[in-house]
């Protein structure tokens, strides 16, 4: 009982922003997890990158700031890998990842 009051009054513990923030932020991840079964016609690689910078910015303001959030570092580092697993799947459908193999294939 002590180890979860000492969670729930601490500075990152559910009375606050620093964790109810992350939580709605694992819709990101969510959504990105939802589209691996659609085609990658579906997939916009303006927006995809953007999400990419933004987690990437995010999870250096999670790390820099006191007290550490690890929380939303885990969260966006988790949209991170969804996302950039999604811009890949939009290069290899816009042909952009497909020339290597091609080459390879040829020589």
């Amino acid at each position: 009982m002590a180890s979860f009051r000492a969670f729930w009054n601490s500075p990152v513990g559910p009375k606050t922003t620093h964790f109810w923030g992350p939580i709605a932020n694992f819709g990101f991840v969510a959504a990105g997890l939802a589209y691996m079964n659609k085609p990658p016609e579906m997939i916009s690689g303006n927006m995809t990158g953007a999400m990419c910078m933004y987690s990437l910015l995010v999870m250096r303001f999670a790390w820099m700031v006191q007290p550490r959030n690890y929380l939303l570092l885990a969260c966006h580092a988790s949209n991170e890998t969804v996302q950039l697993y999604q811009l890949s799947r939009w290069a290899k459908g816009q042909g952009y990842l497909s020339e290597k193999k091609d080459k390879a294939a040829s020589e």
